[in-house]
């Protein structure tokens, strides 16, 4: 018997569409036992109702339905989702792969198959269709002389630490977290933009005196006229 698996909390959660009781719950114990989340349908409109209400990250989907078959369910629900969807059937012609491909399946296996190919297939699909994760964020940004510890809000030019203000130190902290872009002077005010535009001017200012060989022609701090500052990473 397979042990049932402690669950991650942001399990991949699987939908199996099948009308044979006992597949669905052969497979619904044998997925979990590889860490996905498993919700089980008997029919297309049964399917249906779960997708309104619950968030799948994929559909296992068997083709030989009674009333509304997954080939036309496939294809009616690609006009509203995007979902991934690995097709399940007895049939092993060419055709019959061909046609559950044209109507938005990602994958398609015959049966029988090994449970084991089914999670790997699972597995690829989830692997080619999930949004890679975000980079972490740079712990630290480089510009001329200069680095900036952004964790830190430490600024040094080789031994030397640059001694920052508070201000300083924060406006810094905004402009290494996105360099190269915009942003605006009421993000730089900070505090819910309490502080005047043109008191970040003056501030910007302050600052360039500290990091720029020539603070009139800003080389790291540069103006966006009419909106704001950037930073700009150079060597």
């Amino acid at each position: 018997m397979i042990a049932p698996a402690k669950l991650a909390d942001d399990a991949p959660h699987l939908l199996v569409v099948d009308d044979d009781r006992r597949i669905r719950d052969l497979l619904s114990r044998f997925l979990a036992s590889e860490g996905y989340r498993v919700t089980t349908a008997d029919t297309a409109a049964d399917a249906r109702a779960k997708l309104k209400s619950l968030s799948f990250d994929l559909l296992v989907l068997d083709v030989m339905m009674p009333g509304e078959n997954g080939f036309d369910f496939a294809k009616s629900l690609r006009t509203t989702s995007d979902v991934p969807i690995l097709m399940l059937t007895a049939r092993d012609a060419a055709e019959s792969r061909i046609k559950g491909l044209e109507m938005g399946a990602d994958d398609y296996l015959s049966k029988p198959f090994e449970p084991r190919e089914l999670s790997l297939r699972i597995a690829s699909i989830l692997k080619r269709t999930q949004p890679a994760a975000p980079p972490p964020p740079a712990e630290s940004v480089s510009f001329g002389p200069f680095i900036y510890h952004l964790a830190r809000g430490e600024l040094r030019k080789g031994d030397e630490v640059i001694r920052l203000t508070d201000r300083e130190r924060e406006m810094l902290r905004i402009l290494a977290a996105t360099p190269g872009e915009t942003v605006s002077r009421m993000a730089l005010a900070g505090n819910g933009g309490s502080i005047s535009e043109r008191a970040v001017d003056v501030q910007v200012n302050r600052l360039r005196r500290k990091i720029e060989r020539n603070p009139a022609d800003p080389l790291f701090v540069q103006t966006v006229r009419g909106i704001g500052y950037r930073l700009v990473i150079t060597t």
